[in-house]
C-alpha cells in the first residue's frame, strides 16, 4: 500500500481512503440508474448498458488510482450521454448507436494522442472562456429540459404544437414532483449523495403509486453481448461522423480538465497552479473512454463528485481503487436498476419520473457557469446566448455550437477585433459554415 499510494507522505491512511472512496461512490452512483435510461432511446440494450456503465467506470477509476495516484473517479459523463442519445436516437438520429460507439472510440484515441503530444492545453486555451461556459450551461439546460419531459411536467408534442405543461392527473408527475422536492431539500442541506438518495426515495414513492413494480434487488449480472465490441467505424468519415467525433472530443477535454482543476484545488494537489502527473490522469480519462466504447457506453470522463471524497479525507489513489471496486459490485443490482429505469406509460406517452429529477438536478448544477460569462461585452454575450438557447431549443448540441462558433469570430471581425480570435476558432467557424452551405443533408 505504501509503495503504491505513498499514504504516509500524503498524510492519510488505509481506513480514511476506503471510507472516502465509498463517499465518492455514493455521490456519483446515480449514473448507474440514469445512464441506461438516457441511452436506451438510441436502441442500445438497457441491461447491457448498465453493466458497461459499471465496468467502464471501474476500469477507468482503478486505472486513475494505480497509475496517477489521485482520488478522482470516472464514469459515463452526464451531458456526453445526452449528446450521444441525441445523435443516435432511433428514427431521428444522424448516426446509429453502433457508429456512436465508434465515434466515442475515435474521440478517446485522439484524446490519448493529444495527451501524449501535450496538445490538449493548446486546444483548451484556444476556445474562448465565454464559449466554454456557454457550452456547459447550454448542455445543462438541455439535460434539465429532458428531465422535465421525462417527468411529464412538460410535454413536447410532435409537429408544430407548442411545448406545454403536463397533466396533474398523470401519476408520473406526482412522482417526479416528490423527487424534485426531495433532491432539492437534500442538496440544500448539503447531504452527500443527494441525487442517489432522491432516486431511491422516488422509487419507493413510485412503488406506492403503482408507477413502477418491484423486480428484486440482486441478480447475476446481465450479458454484455448486445453491446460488447458492437461499435462500428463505417460512415464516420462523413461530415456528420466527423462532427460527432469533434463534439465528443471537445466535451471530454473540457470536462476532464475542469474536474482536475476543481478537485485539485479542493485537495491541495495543485502546485503553482498546475496538477502534477496531469498526463497520467488524462491518460486514465482517455483509457476509460476507449474501454467504455468497447464495452458499450458513451464517453467516460472524470467526475467533479470526486470532491466529496476529497472532503472526506481522500488524498491518494487508494480511494479511487475503492470506488472502482464498488462499481464492480454494482453489476449485481440489475433488478433494482431495471425497476427504477422502467418507463411508465400514460395516455400514449412514455415517462421516467424516478430518474427525471436527477437530470433536472444535474442540469441545475451545470448552470453555474452562466455567471462567469462577461455579459457586458456584446462580442461575448451574443455568441454565448446563442449557444445556451440554441442547444435545448434545436434539440441539437451541434446546431447550438454552430451558432456560437460562427457568430463569435464574425462579430469580432465586424467590430474590428478580429485579432482577438484564435486561428482554431476561425477554422471551426469555416467547418460549421461548410457543413450548412456546401454539404448535402442539412445540419447535424
Amino acid at each position: 500500500m505504501e509503495r503504491l499510494f505513498h499514504l504516509r507522505a500524503l498524510g492519510t491512511n488505509v481506513r480514511t481512503e476506503l471510507f472516502a472512496g465509498t463517499v465518492t461512490f455514493v455521490t456519483m452512483a446515480y449514473v448507474i440508474f440514469v445512464n441506461p435510461v438516457i441511452l436506451a432511446p438510441s436502441g442500445i440494450d438497457f441491461d447491457a448498458v448498465m453493466v458497461a456503465t459499471c465496468l467502464a467506470a471501474a476500469v477507468a477509476t482503478i486505472f486513475m488510482g494505480l497509475v496517477a495516484n489521485y482520488p478522482i473517479a470516472l464514469a459515463a459523463g452526464m451531458g456526453e450521454n445526452v449528446v450521444f442519445a441525441s445523435f443516435c436516437a432511433v428514427g431521428t438520429g444522424v448516426i446509429t448507436w453502433q457508429q456512436g460507439l465508434g465515434a466515442v472510440l475515435i474521440s478517446g484515441l485522439v484524446f490519448f494522442l493529444l495527451t501524449l503530444l501535450r496538445v490538449r492545453q493548446m486546444m483548451i486555451d484556444a476556445i474562448p472562456d465565454a464559449l466554454k461556459h456557454a457550452i456547459a450551461v447550454g448542455i445543462g439546460a438541455f439535460i434539465a429540459f429532458l428531465g422535465l419531459t421525462d417527468a411529464g411536467l412538460v410535454i413536447k408534442p410532435e409537429g408544430v404544437a407548442p411545448v406545454h405543461l403536463g397533466s396533474p392527473a398523470n401519476p408520473a408527475v406526482w412522482t417526479a414532483m416528490f423527487g424534485l422536492l426531495l433532491v432539492g431539500t437534500l442538496m440544500a442541506r448539503r447531504v452527500r449523495g443527494a441525487i442517489l438518495w432522491s432516486i431511491l426515495g422516488s422509487a419507493v414513492f413510485a412503488l406506492i403509486l403503482g408507477v413502477t413494480r418491484y423486480q428484486g434487488l440482486f441478480a447475476p449480472p446481465p450479458s454484455l453481448e448486445p453491446t460488447f465490441l458492437q461499435l462500428s467505424l463505417r460512415g464516420l468519415l462523413t461530415s456528420n461522423g466527423i462532427m460527432v467525433v469533434v463534439v465528443f472530443l471537445f466535451m471530454d477535454v473540457f470536462d476532464s480538465l475542469g474536474t482536475f482543476v476543481g478537485v485539485g484545488q479542493a485537495g491541495g494537489f495543485l502546485k503553482d497552479g498546475k496538477l502534477p502527473r496531469a498526463t497520467r490522469a488524462l491518460m486514465a480519462d482517455a483509457t476509460g473512454t476507449v474501454v467504455g466504447a468497447g464495452l458499450g457506453t458513451s464517453t467516460v470522463t472524470s467526475y467533479i463528485e470526486s470532491a466529496a471524497g476529497v472532503s472526506a479525507g481522500a488524498r491518494s489513489g487508494l480511494a479511487s481503487v475503492a470506488t472502482g471496486l464498488l462499481f464492480v459490485a454494482a453489476i449485481f443490482l440489475s433488478p433494482l436498476v431495471r425497476m427504477i429505469g422502467e418507463a411508465y406509460v400514460w395516455e400514449g406517452g412514455y415517462f421516467h419520473p424516478i430518474t427525471a429529477p436527477a437530470l433536472i438536478a444535474v442540469g441545475a448544477l451545470m448552470m453555474g457557469g452562466v455567471r462567469k460569462i462577461p455579459w457586458d461585452d456584446g462580442a461575448d454575450a451574443l455568441p454565448a446566448l446563442l449557444v445556451i438557447l440554441g442547444i435545448p431549443l434545436t434539440f441539437s448540441v451541434a446546431d447550438g455550437l454552430a451558432m456560437g462558433f460562427i457568430s463569435y469570430p464574425l462579430i469580432r471581425l465586424l467590430a474590428g477585433r478580429g485579432r482577438e480570435v484564435p486561428r482554431l476558432i476561425y477554422i471551426l467557424a469555416a467547418l460549421f459554415l461548410a457543413r450548412y452551405i456546401f454539404l448535402p443533408g442539412g445540419p447535424v
